[in-house]
């Protein structure tokens, strides 16, 4: 069991959640993620690791409320145990010899994007983030993320805070003014990812982007998680979640992602109806 020690609702549909997991903690890197378990009923359910606290011995997890596992999770409370809690998995990020980096996130996927821009900040490598949101009641991190970078960039699709636009718009701006990035690392939506990959293609910049294709036992064995990358067929949960974005075949992992989504549908209207969680 694993106990959660702090809890923070971040908005209306995001938590972040520390949890007490000192050998997890001891050995965790910027890239890697954890799977969990709420309780023994529960299904396996991959989330990256936020942020450790090797003195604590506490991981933080942030979450959306999507699902039947995360709205459980959410739910937990201060005190309370969540049954299964396995990692550090994953290929650790390759950040070494960066001197300069674009890091953009899109929605909760700046809960991802903020380890490895934190990484790069104490490295002494210059950090420019771009975070993007729909709107302003949504933005989560926004004073962890202004301490661990040089400039950040907030973009809003309404306009509502920061710039009105997407982090797209805001990522070409930047190139078009010269920064000469050693790398953009790209984390949010999987068509956000596609059109971070299109826009830094033309200029040349490398693009690192994490994949969270259907994960089941995060070690390569069930095959639930393959996308190809340079026509290869790769596993998410060992040979990633990181790749080069040029080379990841986005079409095709969309169209994985939304294989069960009649399924998924149907699942949150049966909630939404008082259906039971372990139904």
């Amino acid at each position: 069991m694993y106990q959660v020690v702090n809890k923070r609702r971040l908005n209306e549909s995001v938590t972040l959640l520390e949890v007490d997991a000192p050998l997890i903690a001891k050995k965790a890197q910027p890239g890697q993620f954890i799977i969990f378990r709420v309780d023994e009923q529960g299904e396996r359910i991959p989330l990256t690791i936020a942020d450790t606290n090797r003195e604590k011995g506490t991981v933080t997890i942030i979450f959306q409320h999507v699902g039947r596992s995360t709205i459980m999770l959410s739910q937990l409370n201060i005190g309370d145990d969540i049954y299964d809690f396995v990692g550090p998995l994953g290929t650790p990020s390759h950040l070494d010899g960066i001197k300069k980096a674009c890091v953009v996130g899109g929605g909760v996927g700046c809960a991802i994007a903020y380890p490895q821009a934190k990484a790069l900040h104490q490295m002494g490598a210059q950090v420019d983030i771009i975070a993007g949101f729909r709107s302003k009641d949504i933005v989560i991190l926004e004073e962890e993320m202004k301490a661990v970078s040089n400039n950040l960039y907030l973009t809003t699709d309404d306009g509502s805070y920061g710039e009105k636009g997407f982090v797209t718009d805001k990522l070409k701006s930047l190139l078009d003014a010269g920064n000469d990035y050693d790398v953009v690392i790209a984390i949010g939506p999987v068509i956000m990812m596609k059109f971070v990959c299109k826009t830094t293609q033309p200029y040349g910049v490398k693009t690192v982007v994490s994949l969270n294709p259907i994960m089941i036992d995060g070690t390569g064995m069930c095959g639930g998680c393959r996308v190809t990358v340079d026509g290869k067929v790769k596993f998410a949960c060992v040979d990633g979640p990181e790749f080069d974005g040029h080379q990841v075949d986005f079409d095709e992992l969309m169209a994985r992602n939304s294989f069960y989504r009649d399924q998924e549908s149907n699942h949150e209207c049966r909630m939404l109806k008082g259906g039971e969680l372990h139904g």
